[in-house]
């Protein structure tokens, strides 16, 4: 079955990434990166509420995506996967998801940080993080946990506290 979906965005990305080889490839390797998301003006009052929440789910457009292949080596892995097993951008519907901090909302603008967006990636939608709802207990990785755990073997993961160390681990793993 194939049909058209039409979205329209709702807003756009302002972060310090002008080119996709700057985007850490997770929110969680953004420590402390800042950027904001500029809404659309007539959805202003949509955000009634939302300050009262520390992470939101930002759904963005990856308009900088314009192929993809079914079968990826992701990130941290050295392994050929299922693209629908990994988190690789480049997807038949390129649609990016990110939990990043919600600093502060001032008029349209969420003043966020944690962000791995391109600077003027659109924003489909806003979703507020609700740990009751979004935080499971027992989770399975797939085979990542195996990666994880072999990368913790040969010490060669330790916590990144920002991109470039993020940046800079997965270039050592090559």
């Amino acid at each position: 079955m194939r049909k058209t979906i039409t979205l329209q965005p709702i807003g756009i990305i302002h972060s310090p990434f002008s080119s996709l080889t700057e985007i850490p490839f997770q929110p969680r390797f953004a420590r402390g990166v800042q950027g904001s998301v500029e809404l659309n003006e007539e959805y202003e009052v949509g955000l009634k509420d939302l300050e009262g929440f520390s992470h939101i789910i930002l759904l963005c457009y990856l308009h900088e995506v314009h192929d993809f292949d079914l079968k990826v080596i992701p990130s941290m892995d050295t392994r050929m996967r299922g693209l629908f097993a990994t988190r690789a951008p480049r997807r038949p519907n390129p649609i990016g998801i990110s939990v990043v901090r919600l600093q502060s909302v001032e008029d349209n603008i969420l003043i966020i940080r944690n962000i791995d967006m391109l600077d003027g990636t659109p924003v489909l939608d806003i979703k507020p993080y609700i740990r009751e709802f979004d935080d499971f207990a027992a989770v399975k990785s797939g085979w990542f946990e195996e990666v994880l755990h072999e990368k913790q073997q040969r010490r060669e993961l330790r916590p990144m506290g920002n991109y470039r160390e993020a940046r800079e681990s997965m270039k050592k793993r090559t």
